[in-house]
């Protein structure tokens, strides 16, 4: 009998619940660095479906109901608890049904063929399943964005054969077709594009089970908010308490500053000072900017967007010395002769300057050619490429980046890249540069289109010359003229031109940027006089900087909507974009609290200003792109919006976190008790902000289940992405879950650890992105 006290005492613990929770994070990250190395299916084999995986998961569902039954949750009114926790056991009953009971496998059809076998894949092998029906491929249509080779879209034209009748239905990316509890997928095709790949799933248990734990899990969420027993309501009563407490508060924080200095290349050689010099107006550069052209993967942007990027590119800056892009591209397409004498291009590898003794961190063009006119990276370039790309070591990396910047001012030397020319009624709607192949152009245009560039050009110097630029300018005109009468396949969007030049321009995101860092920093001082003494001028100051971040954060978002509307769908679909997104809710999330410490506030407006001063870096690309099928979806829209959401609230923790851990250590040292009730309220406002985090985090993750399951056919594939989000969740629910035990309800640890816990938003964010394989990488 006290052996079996014992064991009951153990599962029903919640001791237990946290050592299972730490366990099974700690297994699931351990996985995602074995399936990078021996794949994805040695994974789920050997940890995702082993019975030890499956028995941990019994066992966390086991310890639930049993803390529920021992500790009688279901009679004390913790409603919000029990639906939350409740959903987790019907998702995690779902995924095992679908896992035991689901059919999932791919059909292949050629066009005019005929087919009603499903291949399944499986570690014993590949084996057929008969369809209750047939499928017959009428046509395959993959549809390309303007001018370019990257899809837009793909569908398949089927003819469906079943129970005798026959019905045309089309199916595509985000487009389902559901036949007799089978769903279909469109999911790869033919390189010839005749033949269609379809993905063929049947789960119909499975879903609804797993659909009904979705579902409960926000109600549960929703409770745990609004219910006046909830325990976000009970941190918002004890922080008002706290407010109303009457005490004399200091606090000492030792800030770490970092001075961000750029260096700023100076070469005093006869042929930059001379480039220096002899720039296009200001003026005529912005025309010349304004003038519309497509971007290699279709998208009709302004030449101010290609400029800048292109600038970025070679020379890793916004500005070449005292021009800016648009000056820069001009200077470069006149006086190519002269710029393949300046090392401005970026090469940050110290190791492949010595070994081709080049010049460090900027070489210039000519640097790179022998005297026999003969590449010299080409050897080891070739055997970079020759390696697979987990193989590539970081010299292979830098020189394959490099020669990518030398092949791009190759080409903008010889007239290409600049796709600024329309060829009239073309299919495929492909603008030109003057240095492409022209022979399939009417003879006329083909003539305007060959000297344009170079008239232009020569309009250009003349303008340096005299100062005049108006023949300069009408060249400008003209090639817009011819635009607009070529471009009858493809419409020009003026007025979002227009608007990308002017977002362009205003930089708002490095304004921002700027404005955070130094607004913050300065209600951060603030907010430390105002615990000396409360003076009016603290107080109306502190409300001034208040107003003034937040007419900043409008900024902000007006930003983030002029994308919207440049782009034509939400601003979170790369890492760029969601790192905006993320400083604005920081921002937003400290507005939030702002009532109750304007330090808070200060500190996640710093926070968001650092979250953009990284955006900004060389390594993150701004290039507003042309979006895959697959994310042409409005899941994507609210599952980003969500998941990336909660990333600011766990930002507002982290700092937080940290804030209070150095404040109890100095009031340790100091044995004074004079920082306790800002050390409580902090406390307070950090667990508010996690339990705000860990419901949008989870939300957020099962939107993308859903959003995957709609788009191809499955909740959830064990992707790195995914993994690290579900490791996340269980983190942070083990931090906001240890004032459960009494041994381990301590200040010190709960804040220490929720600083600790944003390593893995970081690592689901970068770490995934850039070091690990799957679907979400991006680096």
């Amino acid at each position: 009998m006290e052996i079996k006290a014992v064991i009951s005492r153990i599962i029903s613990s919640y001791k237990t619940s946290i050592v299972l929770l730490l366990i099974y994070a700690v297994g699931l990250a351990f996985a995602t660095l074995f399936e990078k190395h021996f794949g994805t299916l040695a994974a789920k084999m050997m940890f995702y479906y082993s019975p030890l995986f499956l028995l941990l998961q019994f066992f966390l569902v086991i310890n639930l109901v049993s803390v529920t039954i021992k500790y009688r949750l279901y009679k004390t009114s913790s409603w919000g608890f029990i639906v939350t926790h409740a959903a987790f056991i019907i998702i995690l009953a779902g995924a095992l049904t679908t896992h035991l009971f689901s059919e999932e496998g791919t059909i292949h059809i050629r066009e005019n063929e005929t087919s009603d076998r499903m291949l399944i894949q499986t570690n014993r092998g590949d084996n057929f399943h008969t369809l209750p029906f047939s499928l017959e491929l009428k046509k395959f249509t993959l549809t390309r964005y303007p001018g370019s080779s990257s899809p837009s879209s793909f569908e398949s034209t089927l003819i469906i054969h079943v129970d005798g009748k026959s019905e045309e239905r089309k199916v595509s990316m985000n487009n389902i077709l559901d036949i007799k509890g089978y769903r279909l997928f469109q999911a790869s095709y033919d390189t010839d594009e005749k033949g269609t790949v379809l993905s063929v799933n049947k789960d119909v248990a499975g879903r609804n089970i797993t659909y009904t734990g979705y579902c409960m899990l926000v109600v549960g969420f929703i409770l745990c908010f609004v219910r006046k027993d909830s325990r976000l309501r009970q941190l918002s009563r004890r922080l008002k308490q706290l407010k109303n407490t009457p005490a004399q508060l200091f606090l000492i924080l030792i800030l770490s500053t970092i001075s961000l200095s750029a260096n700023t290349h100076k070469d005093s050689s006869n042929i930059v000072d001379a480039l220096q010099k002899n720039k296009a107006s200001v003026e005529h550069a912005a025309l010349f900017g304004a003038l519309p052209m497509q971007s290699r993967d279709g998208r009709m942007e302004p030449i101010n967007t290609f400029s800048s990027e292109i600038l970025r590119k070679l020379h890793s800056s916004n500005t070449m010395g005292e021009l800016n892009s648009d000056q820069f591209l001009i200077s470069l397409l006149t006086f190519s002769e002269m710029w393949i004498h300046v090392p401005f291009i970026s090469n940050k590898n110290n190791d492949i300057a010595a070994y081709y003794k080049l010049t460090e961190k900027e070489l210039a063009y000519i640097e790179l050619f022998d005297e026999n006119g003969n590449y010299k990276l080409q050897d080891k370039l070739e055997e970079a490429f020759n390696k697979p790309q987990n193989m590539r070591n970081k010299f292979d990396k830098d020189l394959i980046k490099l020669d990518e910047r030398v092949n791009i001012f190759h080409q903008l030397v010889n007239f290409k890249m600049l796709n600024i020319f329309p060829k009239e009624n073309d299919p495929n709607h492909k603008w030109y540069s003057p240095g492409d192949d022209l022979s399939e152009f009417p003879t006329k245009d083909s003539v305007f289109v060959s000297n344009a560039m170079t008239q232009y050009l020569k309009n250009v110097q003349t303008g340096l010359q005299t100062g005049d630029w108006e023949k300069a300018e009408e060249m400008l005109v003209k090639i817009n003229i011819y635009q607009q009468e070529k471009s009858n396949t493809l419409e020009i969007n003026q007025k979002k031109i227009k608007a990308e030049v002017t977002y362009n321009n205003l930089d708002i995101f490095r304004l921002c940027k700027k404005f955070y860092l130094i607004l913050g920093g300065i209600l951060l001082a603030i907010s430390f006089t105002s615990f000396f003494r409360k003076q009016k001028w603290v107080i109306w100051t502190t409300r001034f900087l208040t107003a003034a971040i937040s007419i900043c954060l409008l900024f902000h978002i007006f930003g983030m909507g002029m994308r919207w509307y440049i782009a034509g769908y939400a601003p979170w679909s790369n890492s760029y974009e969601t790192m905006i997104y993320v400083s604005s809710i920081c921002v937003l999330g400290g507005l939030v609290f702002v009532r109750q410490n304007p330090i808070i506030f200060a500190l996640a407006t710093l926070f968001g200003g650092i979250i953009l001063f990284v955006s900004g870096l060389n390594w993150m690309d701004p290039q507003i792109s042309p979006l895959v099928p697959v994310l042409k979806s409005p899941w994507l829209m609210i599952h980003v919006a969500v998941i990336v959401a909660a990333y600011g609230f766990f930002g507002i923790s982290f700092l937080l976190g940290i804030t209070n851990t150095v404040m109890l250590l100095i009031q340790k040292k100091n044995k004074s008790s004079v920082l306790s009730n800002n050390i409580q309220e902090f406390s307070i406002v950090n667990e508010m902000s996690l339990l705000i985090g860990i419901a949008l985090m989870t939300i957020g993750t099962f939107l993308g289940a859903v959003w995957a399951n709609e788009s191809w056919g499955r909740y959830w594939g064990w992707d790195p992405k995914e993994t690290w989000a579900l490791i996340t969740i269980v983190v942070y629910a083990i931090v906001t879950h240890l004032r459960l035990i009494k041994q381990w309800n301590k200040l010190w640890l709960f804040n220490l650890l929720s600083a600790i816990a944003f390593l893995t938003v970081l690592m689901t964010y970068f770490g995934v992105n850039y070091y690990l394989s799957g679907m979400h990488s991006y680096g």
